[in-house]
């Protein structure tokens, strides 16, 4: 079933954090169905916004609704890892702003054929971009013991990664792995009582590491983020809300490389003046979260966190 409703996380600190200017430059990597870059648009007067998504049925949507606010948008059917290109491609050498929202999109988790979801049989899938070639289903049944308990360890953080692997791999023996309900089935049984006792659905860390693996996530953010930053203009800056630790990680290690120098313990004696300071600052130094009354309204957004960074010369 196809669905079209979103509920933007963080969305007033989102637009607040990116101190738009009217006539600046904008980049929403992440376009989804354009809660974000509505608002964006609205405050532009001579800008221009740029949106990244690399779901057809998403750009489809939000070229409609970015319609209704304005003409000052272009739509970027990509990854976003290929910022700098693309944009160089549209002869846009700087900018003023860079938004990444890097929760899977509402309508994604609802559509039941998509794969994302474990709550709903689907053909294991979970490409953003459907003219990828790789797919969660491909992993699952192609993937060595090995490869499958890196995948889980590594990026679902998974405890049980071995009993998973170990089990999915003797159960592919007897029948191709095929359904996300099926998958669900050998996760349960691989997991001891008590685990399946505790808050959370037990087959959600599996289900994120298989997504970042058919995606490739990890290593298109840090790709990404580092062709964003360099990119800013002054007092231009990058806003990111994560979902989860890994992602949350990798924006605070990056956030902190460009806006910390480290010391120079060789030297006591260097004058003042002298002394190098960073080119960019982190805005907010504790993360941002959402209020309760958002969680109240809108489960998802329970897990983000939002850090920002701005050049500042």
């Amino acid at each position: 079933m196809k669905s079209d409703k979103h509920i933007s996380v963080l969305l007033r600190e989102a637009i607040d954090g990116l101190n738009i200017k009217p006539e600046g430059i904008y980049v929403d990597c992440t376009l989804g169905r354009a809660g974000h870059s509505k608002e964006i648009l609205k405050r532009l007067n001579g800008g221009r916004l740029i949106g990244f998504d690399q779901d057809d049925e998403a750009i489809e949507f939000s070229r409609n609704e970015l319609s209704k606010i304005s003409d000052k948008f272009t739509i970027v059917s990509d990854n976003f890892r290929n910022f700098k290109n693309d944009l160089n491609s549209l002869e846009i050498k700087s900018i003023d702003g860079v938004l990444f929202d890097l929760g899977v999109s509402s309508p994604q988790f609802d559509e039941d054929y998509r794969g994302f979801s474990y709550n709903k049989n689907a053909t294991l899938d979970m490409r953003m971009n459907q003219n990828s070639k790789l797919t969660a289903k491909d992993i699952v049944n192609k993937y060595s013991l090995e490869e499958l308990c890196r995948v889980f360890r590594e990026y679902g953080e998974e405890k049980y990664s071995y009993s998973i692997a170990k089990n999915i791999v003797k159960a592919r023996e007897k029948k191709e792995i095929e359904t996300t309900l099926e998958l669900v089935d050998i996760i349960k049984a691989s997991k001891p009582k008590k685990e399946l006792l505790s808050t959370g659905h037990p087959a959600k860390q599996v289900f994120q590491a298989l997504r970042i693996e058919v995606n490739d996530e990890l290593n298109a953010l840090k790709e990404a983020l580092i062709s964003t930053i360099e990119m800013l203009n002054v007092n231009g800056r990058v806003v990111v809300i994560t979902f989860q630790s890994l992602e949350d990680r990798i924006v605070k290690n990056i956030f902190r490389d460009y806006s910390v120098i480290e010391g120079n313990r060789n030297n006591d004696y260097i004058n003042p003046k002298d002394l190098k300071t960073p080119d960019y600052r982190l805005v907010n130094k504790k993360v941002i979260l959402p209020s309760a009354e958002e969680i109240e309204v809108n489960r998802r957004s329970k897990s983000a966190k939002m850090r920002i960074i701005e050049k500042i010369k």
